[in-house]
């Protein structure tokens, strides 16, 4: 318990110590976010915020994870997920600075990209033995997949990418959801590792506790108003991380409670598309859901809060169903 304790509180403290300098290298390298035109106008005014924030999140969460873990095949292949998805966000930020413009990397490339790392997974879950069944919990059965599952695989890692950078829209509101999820996660492999006395378990909570660590310390300088923004260097980097973690710990399906917020956000975008093209109206004000609520003058901290409750909730639910059955997440 005190490796996964120990990588936490480095990994917080470390983000905190070298935030400011860190954001003031980003100032020299003029590296700011470029607002969206069609966005909300009460964003213009973050127009140049450094951005590629998630550099920062994902270094000291690795320094402290390899400090701390048990360096298992597993724990390594999920940090090596985390950082793949990192890079590609890394270009799709660069390419933003670069052209001076909010769009980078189209979406076919980034599914693309995702690709060979999905094939990554599936080689390295092959080799671990893991089942291609997923638990379903509100029915207590076992699906076989088989051959599906690789898709399944690349849904969650595509579907999670895109859903925490789909909520990285306001300031604090998608590192403050993924420390929940990681605190979920941390719990739920702690969970396991006492009962199973299963090593690879307690390689994931030191993970997920540097994970938590580094979000927890960067909302020092992410919280409302922001002095940085994670940017998809974050953003895609968070979600691979939950993305692997709902593999390797068999919790594919349970990962939709896990990370409801992101879910909530992404379906909101779905369905505003889907309705404005089919019957040429919106459902909501604009999309993601956040910004529905700040154009019905919610406040952006009223909004960041009442997600963090939202998401808390469902972890805490998602960390129940769990614990009730944990031993057929397997």
């Amino acid at each position: 318990m005190s490796e996964v304790l120990g990588a936490g509180v480095l990994a917080s403290f470390l983000t905190v110590l070298l935030g400011g300098k860190f954001i003031g290298f980003l100032h020299i390298r003029a590296f700011g976010q470029h607002i969206r035109e069609e966005g909300p106008q009460g964003h213009k005014t973050k127009q140049g915020t450094p951005t590629m924030g998630g550099l920062l999140i994902l270094s000291v969460a690795t320094v402290a994870f390899l400090a701390f873990g048990e360096r298992s095949v597993v724990g390594l292949t999920v940090l090596a997920v985390t950082l793949a998805c990192a890079g590609i966000g890394f270009l799709d930020d660069f390419a933003k600075i670069r052209n001076r413009r909010s769009l980078g990397l189209s979406g076919r490339y980034k599914l693309a990209l995702m690709v060979p790392i999905t094939a990554f997974i599936g080689v390295v879950a092959d080799n671990q033995g893991l089942s291609t069944r997923v638990f379903l919990p509100l029915l207590d059965v076992h699906l076989e997949l088989g051959p599906v599952w690789y898709v399944l695989v690349f849904c969650v890692l595509a579907g999670a990418t895109n859903a925490v950078n789909l909520t990285d829209g306001l300031d604090g509101l998608a590192a403050g959801t993924t420390a929940i999820a990681a605190l979920c996660y941390t719990a739920m492999a702690v969970v396991g590792w006492i009962v199973l006395g299963d090593v690879v378990r307690l390689d994931i909570a030191i993970f997920c506790a540097a994970l938590l660590g580094g979000c927890i310390g960067f909302l020092w300088y992410n919280s409302f108003p922001a002095d940085v923004f994670m940017g998809d260097t974050g953003s895609l980097g968070l979600g691979g991380a939950l993305a692997a973690l709902a593999v390797f710990t068999k919790t594919e399906l349970l990962l939709v409670l896990i990370g409801g917020i992101f879910v909530v956000e992404a379906l909101s975008v779905i369905i505003q598309v889907i309705s404005f093209k089919r019957f040429g109206r919106r459902v909501f004000l604009m999309a993601p859901i956040h910004h529905h609520f700040e154009l019905k003058a919610w406040s952006e901290t009223k909004i960041i809060v009442r997600f963090w409750i939202l998401a808390s909730l469902c972890a805490g639910a998602a960390f129940v169903l769990y614990y009730l059955r944990f031993d057929q997440y397997s």
